[in-house]
């Protein structure tokens, strides 16, 4: 069916454009569910591709190396930034070498922002003196945590 058709039966004669769109997005819907269980009742299995868009870190490492090689080119992207200040204790998601280079960006990192990342790196502290654990991995972020409070403040 078409939207002509369809109009003609619901007895319509004039159809603000719309209500011709969301027709045609009606149809265009109905249209791929009715092709989906054909092809099912014929046993053709649809597999839909896995599209390979980078990862949330990958994005974000690549801002930052963007940020410290290519300054002109740069520009500002706030998801990017905030990814990396909520990831950036994490030596999985920011490993050692980038994490040089966040602590150059940090540097420049104004208003609510930094004031911001000082209050949860301080809070961050004091959890982890509280939990007295001598594992590597927080004693790796206590040491990150105590280079951005001493950056920021």
């Amino acid at each position: 069916k078409n939207v002509t058709q369809v109009v003609e039966e619901q007895g319509q004669e004039e159809v603000i454009p719309e209500e011709m769109r969301v027709l045609e997005r009606k149809l265009k819907k109905e249209s791929k569910k009715e092709e989906k269980r054909k092809m099912k009742e014929a046993g053709i299995s649809i597999k839909k591709e896995e599209s390979q868009k980078p990862s949330g870190s990958e994005l974000a490492l690549e801002y930052l190396t963007s940020w410290s090689k290519k300054r002109k080119e740069w520009k500002f992207q706030k998801t990017r930034q905030t990814w990396l200040l909520q990831h950036m204790y994490d030596v999985d998601k920011v490993p050692n070498e980038y994490f040089h280079v966040l602590l150059d960006y940090l540097e420049g990192l104004k208003g609510s922002a930094r004031e911001i990342t000082v209050k949860k790196a301080e809070s961050l502290i004091k959890e982890y003196e509280k939990m007295e654990s001598g594992d590597s991995i927080a004693l790796d972020k206590m040491k990150r945590i105590r280079e951005v409070i001493q950056l920021l403040s």
